[in-house]
């Protein structure tokens, strides 16, 4: 059974414009009936779940839209296609939680630091070649009077 895209908003915990927008980024589809109103298949609930669950722990929706695309648009994934999926996340996910264990452990000598610099500082600008030598605050800079 096809459902309109109120029913599905209602069904799915999400606003019209939240589906409007994920049809949008090509995260769901939809088709149209002859006076152009979107209709969606039962499945689609499944895939709003998916993105909804991404999203909670922390995959963004560009992440979220490049593994969906490798399952099929018009028909229910298969469970070994939803467990390829997930496997790809699992990955995302730990770099992501090693990343914000090295932030966790920087966070208290960049507060400390003293540096002041937004343009060197190791968490808010980490490939600063030249905060590697010396922190911002510290460094010379020569300035060039206009006379």
């Amino acid at each position: 059974m096809d459902m309109t895209v109120g029913q599905v908003a209602k069904r799915a915990g999400v606003s019209i414009a939240t589906l409007h927008f994920y049809e949008q980024k090509g995260l769901i589809y939809s088709t149209r009936t002859i006076a152009n109103q979107r209709r969606y298949s039962n499945q689609i609930l499944r895939r709003i779940a998916v993105i909804k669950a991404a999203q909670n722990v922390g995959l963004t929706l560009q992440e979220i839209s490049a593994a969906l695309a490798h399952l099929p648009k018009n028909k229910t994934p298969k469970k070994e296609e939803w467990e390829q999926m997930s496997q790809g996340w699992h990955q995302m996910l730990d770099e992501k939680i090693q990343n914000l264990q090295t932030l966790q452990t920087q966070l208290g000598s960049c507060i400390n630091c003293g540096c002041l610099s937004l343009d060197s500082c190791a968490l808010y600008n980490p490939q600063d070649s030249r905060g590697i030598i010396q922190a911002g605050a510290k460094l010379s800079v020569r300035t060039v009077n206009e006379d």
